[in-house]
């Protein structure tokens, strides 16, 4: 049984934006270079198989040059971390913000630094809505 589609990127799809962000336009066996550089060395077909499948998800576009694509994203890193964290805040923490917040806190280190900054962001967010 097939696993029902997602508008949302696979691990491997992820990776592929992560090249793609970094770098575009590129073709694909640029693309299963830099995969195989992050340790991810995957068949040229499947490689293939998953730009196409980004194309059709709306995630890639691509156009022809000579006889080879050349792919590029079709979205943004904010709007994939945007779509992919409200899902989990909708589907995890039944819409609690605070409760997702509270969670990472348990899950990830965060140094003081980056505590400060989030402090910042949070007092900033507190005058915006006053």
């Amino acid at each position: 049984m097939t696993r029902p589609s997602s508008n949302h990127p696979t691990e491997l799809e992820l990776l592929i934006l992560k090249v793609l962000w970094a770098k575009s336009p590129q073709r694909v066996r640029d693309i299963r270079n830099a995969l195989a550089d992050e340790g991810r060395d995957i068949a040229h077909t499947s490689v293939i198989t998953t730009l196409n499948i980004m194309f059709e998800k709306k995630l890639l576009k691509r156009k022809k040059e000579a006889n080879a694509f050349l792919f590029f994203p079709a979205v943004t890193k904010d709007q994939v971390s945007q779509n992919l964290l409200s899902d989990v805040v909708g589907r995890v923490f039944d819409g609690s913000a605070k409760d997702m917040m509270l969670s990472l806190f348990d899950c990830a280190e965060i140094d003081e630094g980056e505590l400060k900054e989030l402090r910042r962001m949070i007092n900033k967010r507190i005058r915006e809505s006053s």
